[in-house]
């Protein structure tokens, strides 16, 4: 009988739940995946009990416009218990080598099974991020049950080594437990396109990101004011979001579908996304393999990807001042942003593709399996 695994994912994932499944079936070519959603398969997004306890746990918050609907209805004691049963049960008796699962909003092991879990984020992280303070986090209860979700893992895959600190010094799991195997790009160049230098004179400063606000774009458009009187002919790009912003060197693309955004990559000289709040920033891997340096702050996972000095710039969240010096140091030099790009291209290239996370995952979980000696 061909061993099976199963696949636990909630809707997309950002995409990225369609790249890890491509390399766990690159990875496991002999194994069948059978592919649960949770919103599919165990319960739905608007299930009236779990919208009712959403309002008992957090209808103050709601109201108060502390807390975000769509984030509160998955982090509800309730929802958790009747997810961890619901799989349970669907699984039970199926005799699979290994579960993985993706995300980490709910506990979505069963006894006697290898489990394995990838996420980018975890709740008490948020913990570190300027501004954050405990009234912010959900209920306790639903905390305790999070440190479940990691504890009940044979591994946790993490996209970052922040994360990786964060279950070992927050969640106490032992360090054995916890991996950090990096993530892979979704907006990739075509072919292996050699660098142009216009490239990088064309002083068009890239944004990219959906929520303008979280992602630091105030203290960007601050901070391009003072470009600009340095450097009159610099542009700024913004895919994702619409603000409004009038400045006739300012081109706001606002939402397009992801086949379009590598050609704004294509044309920029930087990427800056002064982000005040990231779980990880697959942009980043995006930036990288177009080749670009990097303006962003010095938070979460971003110190993965940025050297300071050797392939971009760190700043404090919200220090327009400090940002905006950086990114007129770069566009005073072309072949500075040009010696950056192709050092951050290099560190992506080894560190930030699926095919190489997949190995990473791979050989972790045939080393917990027995696999390897």
């Amino acid at each position: 009988m061909q061993p099976k695994i199963a696949f636990i994912k909630l809707g997309s994932f950002s995409h990225i739940n369609d790249s890890v499944l491509d390399i766990l079936r690159s990875q496991f070519p002999n194994v069948q995946i059978d592919v649960i959603d949770i919103w599919d398969d165990i319960t739905s997004k608007t299930d009236p009990v779990n919208m009712l306890m959403t309002v008992k746990d957090y209808g103050g918050d709601l109201l108060a416009g502390k807390k975000k609907l769509k984030k509160s209805i998955t982090r509800t004691p309730y929802l958790f218990h009747k997810v961890r049963k619901g799989i349970r049960k669907k699984l039970e008796g199926k005799n699979y080598l290994f579960t993985f699962q993706t995300q980490s909003l709910f506990d979505c092991s069963v006894p006697d099974t290898p489990h394995f879990l990838y996420t980018d984020h975890t709740h008490l992280v948020n913990l570190t991020y300027p501004g954050f303070t405990e009234k912010d986090l959900f209920s306790s209860e639903w905390r305790e049950l999070e440190k479940e979700v990691y504890q009940n893992a044979t591994i946790n895959f993490t996209m970052s080594t922040h994360i990786q600190r964060s279950m070992i010094e927050q969640y106490d799991c032992k360090p054995e437990q916890v991996a950090c195997v990096f993530a892979g790009n979704n907006v990739m160049p075509e072919g292996d396109k050699p660098t142009n230098p216009e490239q990088y004179r064309s002083k068009d400063i890239l944004f990219v990101g959906v929520d303008w606000e979280r992602k630091g774009g105030p203290a960007l458009a601050k901070a391009f004011e003072k470009v600009v009187q340095a450097h009159p002919d610099a542009k700024l790009t913004v895919v994702g979001s619409s603000p409004e912003l009038d400045h006739p060197n300012v081109n706001i693309v606002g939402r397009i579908p992801k086949t379009e955004v590598g050609s704004y990559y294509e044309k920029a000289a930087i990427f800056c996304l002064p982000t005040t709040l990231e779980p990880f920033g697959i942009v980043f891997c995006e930036a990288l393999s177009y080749k670009l340096p990097i303006v962003a702050t010095n938070i979460a996972a971003i110190p993965d990807f940025v050297s300071e000095g050797d392939n971009g710039f760190m700043v404090d969240v919200n220090d327009a001042d400090t940002l905006a010096d950086r990114l007129i140091y770069l566009l005073n030099d072309a072949s500075i942003c040009q010696e950056f790009g192709e050092r951050g291209f290099e560190l992506g290239k080894e560190r930030y593709t699926w095919q190489n996370t997949g190995i990473r995952i791979r050989r972790h979980i045939e080393e917990a399996l027995g696999v390897l000696s």
